[in-house]
């Protein structure tokens, strides 16, 4: 029916793969497993095991990084964070000089936020609105910039007390994270 989520769809055929599941491509495009179907297409439901719904995964997981060392380095400005062929990174600008003590309390903080097991919302807003909300953030303020000038409004997800500028797509919580 239309308006179904893809994730409604997966547990329809199968609460294995619903638990299994980490995106989609719906008609050739990889998105979130909560995007709506409102046309007739085709859908593949990601795992683990493929490449995109690993890249959903570690993107993920990036975010949930990032989202701990604002908690633990509150002044520390983001970057970007993009899952990679290997795993995922998360660049930083902070006047704090991580240290090898420093990533384990940020591992101890993602596995934190893994319990919380929040839910990734995905938003969109106009730029200057977009601006507004990325104040302080002078790399996610040049990133708004570049896609100002398409006219198109800006893509966000939020996780409890976390926001980022991004495209997606992601789990459905943190708490679909199972080790970092």
């Amino acid at each position: 029916a239309e308006g179904t989520t893809i994730d409604a769809l997966c547990r329809d055929i199968s609460m294995g793969l619903y638990r299994a599941a980490c995106a989609a491509k719906l008609n050739g495009k990889t998105v979130d497993l909560r995007t709506p179907l409102t046309e007739d297409g085709a859908v593949d439901i990601l795992t683990f095991d493929d490449e995109d719904g690993k890249k959903a995964y570690w993107h993920t997981t990036s975010h949930i990084m990032a989202q701990a060392v604002k908690r633990l380095w509150p002044q520390t400005k983001l970057t970007i964070g993009p899952s990679i062929d290997s795993g995922f990174y998360y660049d930083f600008d902070s006047e704090h000089n991580f240290s090898a003590e420093d990533l384990i309390a940020i591992e101890a903080e993602m596995k934190k936020i893994i319990k919380e097991d929040l839910p990734l919302e995905r938003f969109a807003l106009p730029a200057d609105k977009a601006k507004e909300l990325m104040a302080g953030q002078p790399y996610k303020e040049e990133l708004i910039e570049e896609h100002a000038g398409k006219g198109e409004d800006i893509s966000f997800y939020k996780q409890g007390d976390f926001t980022d500028l991004c495209a997606g797509p992601h789990l459905a919580s943190t708490g679909m994270v199972k080790a970092v």
